[in-house]
Protein backbone atom coordinates (compact mmCIF):
# COMPACT_ATOMS: atom_id res chain seq x y z
CA UNK A 1 0.00 0.00 0.00
CA UNK A 2 1.04 3.53 -0.89
CA UNK A 3 1.91 6.12 1.91
CA UNK A 4 -0.77 8.62 2.36
CA UNK A 5 0.60 12.20 2.25
CA UNK A 6 -1.12 14.98 4.34
CA UNK A 7 -1.18 18.78 3.33
CA UNK A 8 1.64 18.82 6.54
CA UNK A 9 3.57 16.45 4.87
CA UNK A 10 3.60 18.41 1.69
CA UNK A 11 4.81 21.77 3.14
CA UNK A 12 7.39 19.99 4.48
CA UNK A 13 8.72 18.07 1.52
CA UNK A 14 8.54 22.01 -0.17
CA UNK A 15 10.63 22.50 2.66
CA UNK A 16 12.96 20.08 1.85
CA UNK A 17 13.22 20.76 -1.43
CA UNK A 18 14.01 24.72 -1.03
CA UNK A 19 16.38 23.82 1.75
CA UNK A 20 20.39 23.80 1.48
CA UNK A 21 20.65 20.29 1.27
CA UNK A 22 17.47 20.11 -1.05
CA UNK A 23 17.10 20.34 -5.16
CA UNK A 24 19.38 22.72 -6.30
CA UNK A 25 16.77 23.61 -9.05
CA UNK A 26 14.06 24.13 -6.56
CA UNK A 27 16.38 26.47 -4.31
CA UNK A 28 17.41 28.82 -7.28
CA UNK A 29 13.78 29.23 -7.97
CA UNK A 30 12.40 32.58 -7.39
CA UNK A 31 8.94 34.23 -8.04
CA UNK A 32 9.97 35.74 -11.50
CA UNK A 33 11.36 32.12 -12.90
CA UNK A 34 8.29 30.55 -11.93
CA UNK A 35 6.27 32.61 -13.62
CA UNK A 36 5.75 30.70 -16.44
CA UNK A 37 4.84 27.71 -14.87
CA UNK A 38 2.33 29.56 -13.16
CA UNK A 39 0.76 30.19 -16.32
CA UNK A 40 1.54 26.51 -18.16
CA UNK A 41 -0.03 24.55 -14.81
CA UNK A 42 -2.95 26.90 -14.49
CA UNK A 43 -3.78 25.85 -18.57
CA UNK A 44 -2.87 22.45 -17.89
CA UNK A 45 -5.24 22.58 -15.52
CA UNK A 46 -8.30 24.03 -17.91
CA UNK A 47 -7.48 21.50 -20.28
CA UNK A 48 -7.87 18.68 -17.54
CA UNK A 49 -11.03 20.36 -17.08
CA UNK A 50 -11.87 19.71 -20.49
CA UNK A 51 -10.73 16.22 -20.88
CA UNK A 52 -12.55 15.44 -17.59
CA UNK A 53 -16.00 17.31 -19.49
CA UNK A 54 -15.26 15.07 -22.54
CA UNK A 55 -14.20 11.79 -21.26
CA UNK A 56 -15.46 11.56 -17.80
CA UNK A 57 -11.53 10.59 -16.87
CA UNK A 58 -10.46 12.55 -13.99
CA UNK A 59 -6.89 11.64 -13.52
CA UNK A 60 -5.52 14.28 -15.66
CA UNK A 61 -7.40 17.13 -13.23
CA UNK A 62 -6.24 15.61 -10.91
CA UNK A 63 -2.81 15.83 -11.39
CA UNK A 64 -2.70 19.16 -13.13
CA UNK A 65 -4.44 20.41 -9.77
CA UNK A 66 -1.93 19.28 -7.87
CA UNK A 67 1.04 21.26 -10.02
CA UNK A 68 -0.97 24.06 -9.78
CA UNK A 69 -0.94 23.90 -5.42
CA UNK A 70 2.52 22.97 -6.00
CA UNK A 71 2.78 26.33 -7.26
CA UNK A 72 0.89 28.21 -4.43
CA UNK A 73 3.29 25.97 -1.95
CA UNK A 74 6.35 27.66 -3.99
CA UNK A 75 5.72 30.58 -4.00
CA UNK A 76 4.20 30.82 -0.82
CA UNK A 77 7.36 29.39 0.60
CA UNK A 78 9.83 31.99 -1.64
CA UNK A 79 7.74 34.55 0.26
CA UNK A 80 8.10 33.36 3.36
CA UNK A 81 11.68 33.11 2.92
CA UNK A 82 12.02 36.72 2.31
CA UNK A 83 10.02 38.12 4.90
CA UNK A 84 7.13 38.47 3.14
CA UNK A 85 3.93 36.33 4.09
CA UNK A 86 3.74 32.48 4.32
CA UNK A 87 1.18 30.23 3.43
CA UNK A 88 -1.11 30.65 6.18
CA UNK A 89 -1.54 34.85 5.20
CA UNK A 90 -2.65 32.99 1.77
CA UNK A 91 -5.19 30.63 3.33
CA UNK A 92 -6.30 33.94 6.31
CA UNK A 93 -6.41 36.36 3.11
CA UNK A 94 -8.59 33.62 0.61
CA UNK A 95 -10.70 32.69 3.85
CA UNK A 96 -11.85 36.67 4.75
CA UNK A 97 -11.99 37.48 1.02
CA UNK A 98 -14.60 34.10 0.50
CA UNK A 99 -16.64 34.96 3.81
CA UNK A 100 -16.64 38.72 2.71
CA UNK A 101 -17.98 37.99 -0.98
CA UNK A 102 -20.41 35.10 0.34
CA UNK A 103 -22.76 37.52 2.73
CA UNK A 104 -25.77 35.52 1.14
CA UNK A 105 -24.11 32.36 2.82
CA UNK A 106 -22.28 33.99 5.85
CA UNK A 107 -24.35 37.03 6.76
CA UNK A 108 -27.54 38.12 6.35
CA UNK A 109 -28.01 38.92 2.46
CA UNK A 110 -30.16 37.19 0.73
CA UNK A 111 -29.31 35.74 -3.11
CA UNK A 112 -32.25 33.76 -5.10
CA UNK A 113 -29.88 32.80 -7.71
CA UNK A 114 -26.78 32.73 -9.22
CA UNK A 115 -27.04 36.01 -11.33
CA UNK A 116 -27.49 38.02 -8.12
CA UNK A 117 -24.65 36.01 -6.24
CA UNK A 118 -22.60 37.28 -9.37
CA UNK A 119 -23.86 41.01 -9.21
CA UNK A 120 -23.07 40.93 -4.74
CA UNK A 121 -19.72 39.91 -6.03
CA UNK A 122 -19.17 42.13 -8.77
CA UNK A 123 -20.40 44.83 -6.01
CA UNK A 124 -18.07 43.93 -3.66
CA UNK A 125 -15.27 43.47 -5.47
CA UNK A 126 -15.74 46.69 -7.07
CA UNK A 127 -15.73 48.40 -3.62
CA UNK A 128 -12.52 46.38 -2.22
CA UNK A 129 -10.54 47.76 -5.29
CA UNK A 130 -12.12 51.32 -4.31
CA UNK A 131 -10.45 51.36 -0.95
CA UNK A 132 -6.93 50.47 -3.03
CA UNK A 133 -5.59 54.00 -3.20
CA UNK A 134 -3.97 54.52 -7.04
CA UNK A 135 -5.48 51.47 -8.50
CA UNK A 136 -8.26 52.40 -11.22
CA UNK A 137 -10.61 49.58 -12.34
CA UNK A 138 -9.11 49.56 -15.78
CA UNK A 139 -5.62 49.31 -13.78
CA UNK A 140 -7.04 46.61 -11.70
CA UNK A 141 -6.95 44.27 -14.92
CA UNK A 142 -3.64 41.88 -14.87
CA UNK A 143 -1.51 43.12 -17.34
CA UNK A 144 -0.46 39.31 -17.98
CA UNK A 145 -3.66 37.87 -19.34
CA UNK A 146 -3.63 36.76 -22.89
CA UNK A 147 -4.38 39.77 -25.17
CA UNK A 148 -7.59 38.54 -26.14
CA UNK A 149 -8.69 37.95 -22.46
CA UNK A 150 -7.44 41.15 -21.16
CA UNK A 151 -8.99 43.19 -23.69
CA UNK A 152 -12.86 41.52 -23.06
CA UNK A 153 -11.72 42.33 -19.13
CA UNK A 154 -10.91 45.93 -20.20
CA UNK A 155 -14.29 46.60 -22.48
CA UNK A 156 -16.64 44.59 -19.93
CA UNK A 157 -15.04 47.32 -17.57
CA UNK A 158 -15.78 50.50 -19.86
Amino acid sequence: MEKTYSFEELKEIIAKLRSPDGCPWDREQTHESLRACMVEEAYEAVDGIRILSETGAWDNLCEELGDVLLQVLMHSRIAEEEGLFGLDDVIQGISEKMIRRHPHVFGDQKADDSGQVLVNWEQIKKQEKKDQPGVSELEAVPHSLPALIRTSKVLKKI
